[in-house]
């Protein structure tokens, strides 16, 4: 059995007295899409960034690709592509000159070759000597996951990357996850969309900074049916949701 991409125990980090991400458990198979569901504030932005290494636990450990997030974090990052919800490119420059500016920072070979690809990939071939800044958003969020897809990594993890984006642009957006993933790259996903959660292979609800639940859409919703409460014969996400949280809030 192949080794976890993620593995997690017991993961928390507290700013002062203050738990952002409390005591926070699981694993990420290779492949795998898992996606974490929850509001603003819940402790998902939190969670990433101890995952690659770019903020310390305050206890718990993790495991990424094999590698400690606490000791060998640097030999991580070539190894990871991360897509923030702010979308970190250069306004000024070409969609082409964004993904050359990338592959120089990690020296992927055969640069344009690559780039090419990429561009063709993502349906962005025609977009490629337009200016960022001129760019829809849609289109934005697709150089952005190209950025992040530069350096051909095992491990993509995107936080909150169809925040701001239309139905079909997200709708297009996950074609290419799907894709990735079929190939083999793990995706390590943060949302706030209900409908969106459902395009997961598996789902974590992530409140108040605690993991509540995690397991299929279909079986989260199945588990919620078979408790019999009111309204909750053909329970959607939503329900899933706001049920954990009033559940979780009453203890």
């Amino acid at each position: 059995m192949m080794a976890p991409a993620i593995e997690v125990t017991g993961l928390t980090k507290k700013f002062g007295p203050f738990f952002a991400v409390d005591d926070v458990t699981f694993a990420v198979q290779p492949g795998e899409i898992v996606g974490y569901l929850g509001p603003n504030g819940s402790g998902k932005t939190t969670t990433i960034r101890m995952l690659l290494g770019l903020l310390r636990p305050t206890s718990g450990s993790g495991r990424v690709l094999g590698l400690d997030i606490n000791e060998e974090a640097e030999k991580l990052r070539p190894r990871v592509g991360y897509m923030s919800q702010k979308f970190a490119l250069y306004d000024e420059l070409t969609v082409a000159e964004n993904m050359e500016f990338y592959a120089g920072m990690y020296g992927v070979n055969r640069p344009d070759q690559r780039i090419s690809e990429l561009l063709e990939r993502l349906n962005l071939s025609q977009q490629r000597r337009e200016r960022v800044a001129a760019l829809p958003t849609g289109w934005r969020q697709r150089v952005a996951l190209g950025v992040a897809l530069t350096h051909r990594p095992e491990l993509i993890v995107l936080d909150e990357p169809t925040s701001g984006v239309d139905p079909n642009a997200r709708r297009a957006f996950w074609d290419i996850i799907y894709d990735l993933a079929e190939g083999g790259t793990t995706i390590f996903v943060t949302t706030h969309y209900m409908d969106e959660a459902e395009y997961c292979h598996r789902l974590g609800i992530m409140y108040a900074g605690r993991l509540l639940a995690l397991d299929t859409p279909d079986a989260l919703k199945q588990n919620l049916a078979s408790r019999n409460l009111p309204h909750t014969n053909e329970p959607t996400m939503e329900d899933v949701f706001i049920t954990l949280v009033r559940e979780h809030a009453a203890r």
